[in-house]
């Protein structure tokens, strides 16, 4: 092939040969995305329904909630549905959705994730200026500063990528179409790989010297140890030499950086937080209150429903 516009399909790496392993994987797939679907929704519907979690604290996390939903569901559908058709192929228009929504959703969350900490920092080191500092106009200002951020890199990096020739076939080692392994099919080999992964490194160092600026999360070591997952993992899979690069050391990286964290931090958000418990408590409790609240005893529910009394 000696072009990209050529191709009109990838080829994703396969977990397994056999049919029995294809179906562990969906099966196992199909149960970490469901968790991440549930752990992110209920937050999402806990913060958006409950007034007393309208703060800036909960506004950032239904932010990265969200993100997390959309980070997750941009890789593993596709690949779950690749193990149950045993089939390798996604089009190259889907695969550049994937380039483009994967760094545009993991870029944004992590942009979350730095004013958070901020926030955390504000609260307990200046309460008296927290209002101050995060009002509600900056708390918007700094979502859209994150959000608006991560598509401009996914953007830079999606028109990059898809701009270059590509001569070495149209297989990917990885199940899905991740930056470096479709780097590894152009046919120049260093300069796009280098500009996109000095871009990356400068991103990684200015997120891991911000969270070291506060201290405030030497309290947060779970959360700390899902963001040090992620940071060098991603690390790892985009700064690692070629010569110790391998199919199944990539497979397992990615999964480390894509597919763990949204499916762990509704977790690590909802354990230590009694204010987001008993949300979901009320969420959960809703249709109770609501036969409360019409005054009705069970008795009476029960004439309405049959017709006689018990």
């Amino acid at each position: 092939m000696s072009n990209d516009s050529s191709i009109t399909q990838f080829l994703l790496l396969a977990f397994a040969d056999t049919r029995e392993l294809q179906l562990l994987h969906f099966w196992l797939f199909l149960g970490i995305y469901l968790a991440a679907l549930l752990g992110n929704g209920l937050i999402i519907a806990a913060v958006a329904c409950d007034h007393r979690l309208h703060n800036p604290m909960y506004f950032f996390l239904l932010n990265l909630s969200v993100l997390d939903l959309g980070c997750i569901s941009t890789t593993v559908p596709r690949s779950m549905a690749n193990s149950l058709w045993d089939t390798r192929s996604i089009s190259s228009t889907e695969c550049a959705a994937q380039v483009f929504f994967f760094p545009f959703l993991i870029s944004a969350e992590y942009s979350i994730l730095t004013i958070m900490a901020y926030d955390r920092y504000v609260a307990i080191c200046k309460p008296l200026h927290y209002g101050t500092f995060l009002g509600s106009r900056a708390c918007v200002h700094m979502a859209v500063a994150a959000w608006g951020s991560g598509f401009l890199y996914a953007v830079l990096h999606t028109v990059n990528v898809f701009s270059i020739p590509l001569c070495h076939g149209n297989a990917l080692d990885q199940f899905f179409c991740e930056i470096p392994q479709i780097l590894k099919l152009s046919c120049s080999h260093s300069y796009l790989r280098e500009v996109g992964l000095l871009v990356i490194f400068r991103a990684v160092l200015r997120m891991v010297s911000e969270w070291r600026r506060h201290k405030a999360f030497s309290t947060c070591l779970p959360h700390l140890a899902v963001v040090s997952l992620f940071i060098s993992t991603c690390f790892f899979a985009y700064l690692k030499p070629l010569s110790i690069s391998s199919p199944s050391l990539d497979l397992v990286v990615a999964v480390l950086y894509s597919v763990v964290p949204p499916a762990v931090n509704p977790l690590i958000y909802s354990m230590r937080n009694q204010e987001l418990k008993d949300a979901l408590k009320k969420e959960c409790l809703h249709p109770l209150h609501f036969l409360r609240g019409m005054n009705l005893s069970e008795p009476e529910v029960f004439v309405h429903f049959s017709g006689t009394t018990i």
